[in-house]
C-alpha cells in the first residue's frame, strides 16, 4: 500500500498518520525528542516502513519556529532601516503590555538597537523623497559586514508601494557578503503598516537559518531511509515543499496547530457539520480554533511569542494548559497550573521518566480517568506515583488529594475556556450555535466541562482524535499564495482592474506548483479612517462595488453596525490550492468503552450515558453526568447534553 503521511511534532509526542490510496488510515505515536525533532520524526517513519508500506508523500508539522521564538535562540540578525525609523521594533504600537500593570513589559525585540543600521533614503506615499545613492548603499553594506550577521533584513519605509530601494540595497549587501542571505520586507509582506512588515521580515530572518538547517537535516535522514523529502505545513493551513518552506520560515510559526484544525474541518464536513469550535489539547499546550462553513478561519496575522507575524494563519489561540502543565503553589499560597510544562522530558510523574511535580495528566490519573496501564506511544503509567505527587501538593495546600486533583483540572479548563471565548465571542460568534470538536490526547478528557462552561450542547470527538493534527497534515493540499498592496477606494476599482490584480496574483501563486489548483482570493477592506480590516472574498468578475457590499454585510455580522463612510481596499491576496488527499472514515476507530460495569467491543459500540470513561485507541474521553455519547457512522463519537 502507498501512503501519504503526516507527522506532527508536539511538545510530548510525535504523531504519525498515514492515509492510503484507498483512504485507509494507519497511525503511530512516539515520544518527541526536544533536542532534535528529526529524531522523533525518523523514529515514527521507521515504524511505518517496517510494515512494508510505500511512502509517496510526507507532510510535516513542526514547532521549530515557535520554539526558537519562545527561547530566543534564532539567528544573529542585522536590520537595515530608513533614517528616522530605526526604533520601530522598540516602539511597537506604543501600547502597554498590560493596561493597568505598569510592571509588565513587552518581550525584547529580536534585533537590539546596536545591530540596526541607518539608511539615508526615503520613499513616501507620493514618491521618492531621498534617493538611495550608490555611495550610501556601499557604506551601509560595509557597516552591515562589520556587525558579522548570520542574516540581513532590509525593511525600508513604504517599500510595499515601491521596493526598488530595498532591492538595490539588498543587492549591494549580497555583493559585499556572498553566502549571507538578505531578506527584504516587501518580499515577505508587501502590505501597509511599517511596524508589522518590519517585525515579520525580522522574524523571517531570525528563523530562516535554523529552519533551513533543520529541514536539510530531516530530509537527509529520511533519504537514508529511502523516503521522500518532506513537505511542510504553513500557518495558513497549506503545504509547501521543503525547499520553499526553508525560505518562508515566518509562515511556519503555527505549522503544527494548523494541521489539527485542517483535520477537524475535514472530519466535520464528512459528518455534515459546518460550524465548530475546536480544542486540541496535547502534552504541552491547548490550541483553540474556529471552523465556519466547513473551513478553518484564516486570519491575516497575529502574534507568536510576543512577535507580530502578519502572514495568513489558521486562527489558533494557544494556552499553556496541556497534559504536562505543572501544578504548583505560588508565594501567596494559591494553586496555579502552567505555564511551565513537563513536556516529553521528564514528562508527568506517572510516565516514570524523572518528573517529580504533578501535572494535569497526573490529576486525571489520580481521579481514575486514565485507567490504562500503557498510553499510546509506549508510555507506561505509574498510577501510584501520580497519586503520591498529587497528595504531596494537596498537603501543601491543606486540601484532600481528590479536591486538589479536581482543582488542577478546573484551573486548566478555565484557561482553555478563555481561549475558546477569544476565538469565538470576540469575533461575533456565539459558541452555543457551534459544535465543540475535541481532539488531541487530552481534548476528549476536558470536552464536557468546557462545553458546560460555554453553554454548548453538542461535542464531536473525531476518529483518530489523538493524532488528528497528523491526519490533517496527511490530507492537506499543497498551497501557495501571493499578495499585493492596493490602497484605493472600492468605488474607484473597475471590474477590469480587479481582474488584472486577480490574474497577476494567481500567476505568481501558481509559480512552482505541480499541476493545476483551485483559486481563492480575498481583499483586505475597511472603512476610511479605520485601523483594522476585514478579509472579503472576491473573484476576477467582481467590481469594487460588489466587494464593498460584501464588506458591509460582513461588518454588520461581525460588529453589529455599518458606517456611512468610503470603503477602501487595502490589499489583495490570492491562494492557489492543489487537491486534498481523499480520506475514508469508518466506525472502527470509535474505541472501547470503559465504565464501572463493563467494557464494550468497538464494533458493537452503543450509547454511553455519563458519568463514564471511553478509552479510545489514542485518547480517553470523559462522558460527564448529564451527557450521552453515541458512536458516529464515520467513526468517533458525538456527545450531547441530555
Amino acid at each position: 500500500m502507498s501512503f501519504s503521511v503526516g507527522v506532527d511534532v508536539g511538545g510530548t509526542f510525535t504523531d504519525l498518520a498515514a492515509v492510503g490510496r484507498d483512504g485507509r488510515v494507519v497511525t503511530h505515536k512516539v515520544l518527541s525528542t526536544p533536542a532534535d525533532q528529526s529524531d522523533g520524526v525518523a523514529d515514527a517513519m521507521a515504524r511505518l516502513v517496517a510494515e512494508g508500506d510505500v511512502v509517496t508523500r510526507i507532510a510535516h508539522g513542526t514547532t521549530v519556529v515557535t520554539n526558537l521564538l519562545l527561547e530566543r535562540k534564532g539567528a544573529r540578525v542585522v536590520l537595515c532601516a530608513t533614517a528616522g525609523a530605526t526604533d520601530l521594533l522598540e516602539l511597537r504600537r506604543q501600547e502597554r503590555a498590560g493596561l493597568y500593570d505598569l510592571s509588565l513589559h513587552h518581550p525584547a525585540p529580536l534585533v537590539p538597537a546596536d545591530r540596526i543600521v541607518t539608511v539615508a533614503e526615503r520613499v513616501t506615499v507620493s514618491g521618492v523623497r531621498t534617493r538611495l545613492t550608490n555611495a550610501e548603499a556601499t557604506r551601509v553594506a560595509a557597516a552591515v559586514a562589520a556587525l558579522a550577521p548570520d542574516i540581513v533584513v532590509v525593511a525600508l519605509l513604504h517599500a510595499y508601494a515601491d521596493d526598488a530601494h530595498e532591492r538595490r540595497l539588498a543587492a549591494a549587501i549580497a555583493k559585499r557578503l556572498p553566502g549571507v542571505d538578505v531578506v527584504t520586507g516587501a518580499a515577505v509582506l508587501p502590505e501597509i503598516r511599517e511596524y508589522e512588515r518590519t517585525a515579520t521580515a525580522v522574524a523571517e530572518g531570525y528563523a530562516r537559518p535554523r529552519v533551513r538547517k533543520y529541514l536539510e537535516r530531516l530530509g537527509a535522514r529520511l533519504e537514508l531511509q529511502g523516503l521522500p523529502t518532506p513537505n511542510v505545513m504553513t500557518s495558513g493551513g497549506g503545504m509547501l515543499p521543503s525547499g520553499d518552506a526553508a525560505s518562508r520560515a515566518a509562515s511556519l510559526a503555527l505549522s503544527g496547530p494548523a494541521g489539527g484544525v485542517v483535520g477537524a474541518a475535514a472530519v466535520l464536513r464528512a459528518a455534515g457539520i459546518r460550524d465548530a469550535l475546536t480544542i486540541d489539547i496535547g502534552g504541552t499546550s491547548a490550541d483553540a480554533g474556529l471552523i465556519l462553513n466547513g473551513e478553518p478561519l484564516v486570519e491575516p496575522g497575529g502574534s507568536v511569542a510576543g512577535v507580530p507575524i502578519a502572514l495568513p494563519r489558521v486562527l489558533v489561540e494557544t494556552v499553556s494548559a496541556g497534559g504536562g502543565s505543572i501544578a504548583w503553589v505560588d508565594s501567596g499560597g494559591a494553586l496555579r497550573v502552567g505555564p511551565q510544562s513537563a513536556g516529553a522530558v521528564p514528562g508527568p510523574v506517572a510516565f516514570g521518566r524523572g518528573g517529580v511535580e504533578p501535572t494535569v495528566t497526573d490529576a486525571h490519573i489520580a481521579l481514575g480517568r486514565l485507567d490504562a496501564l500503557e498510553l499510546s506511544g509506549g508510555v507506561d503509567i505509574d498510577a501510584s506515583a501520580a497519586r503520591a505527587a498529587v497528595a504531596k501538593l494537596a498537603k501543601a495546600l491543606g486540601a484532600t488529594p481528590v479536591r486538589t486533583a479536581e482543582a488542577i483540572i478546573a484551573i486548566a479548563d478555565a484557561s482553555v475556556a478563555r481561549a475558546l471565548r477569544r476565538v469565538s465571542v470576540e469575533r461575533g460568534i456565539d459558541p452555543r450555535r457551534c459544535v465543540l470538536a475535541a481532539f488531541g490526547g487530552g481534548g476528549p478528557l476536558h470536552a464536557c466541562a468546557l462545553a458546560d462552561t460555554l453553554g454548548m450542547r453538542r461535542i464531536v470527538v473525531p476518529p483518530y482524535a489523538g493524532v488528528l493534527s497528523a491526519l490533517g497534515l496527511a490530507i492537506a493540499p499543497e498551497r501557495r499564495d501571493a499578495a499585493t498592496s492596493i490602497m484605493l477606494t472600492a468605488d474607484a476599482m473597475t471590474r477590469s482592474q480587479i481582474a488584472d490584480v486577480h490574474g497577476a496574483l494567481a500567476v505568481r501563486a501558481r509559480d512552482g506548483m505541480t499541476g493545476s489548483g483551485s483559486v481563492a482570493a480575498h481583499a483586505r477592506v475597511r472603512y476610511a479612517g479605520q485601523g483594522y480590516e476585514l478579509d472579503v472574498a472576491f473573484s476576477a468578475r467582481d467590481a469594487g462595488a460588489a466587494i464593498a457590499r460584501r464588506f458591509e454585510v460582513l461588518h454588520r455580522t461581525r460588529y453589529g453596525f455599518v458606517l456611512d463612510r468610503p470603503i477602501e481596499i487595502v490589499a489583495a491576496r490570492v491562494t492557489v490550492s492543489g487537491k486534498a488527499i481523499p480520506l475514508r472514515l469508518s466506525p472502527k476507530s470509535s474505541g472501547r468503552t470503559a465504565t464501572k460495569a463493563k467494557r464494550a467491543d468497538p464494533e458493537a459500540a452503543r450509547p454511553v450515558r455519563g458519568p463514564a470513561v471511553v478509552t479510545l485507541p489514542d485518547a480517553t474521553m470523559v462522558v460527564a453526568r448529564g451527557w450521552t455519547a453515541r458512536p458516529l457512522a464515520i467513526g468517533g463519537w458525538t456527545v450531547e447534553r441530555r
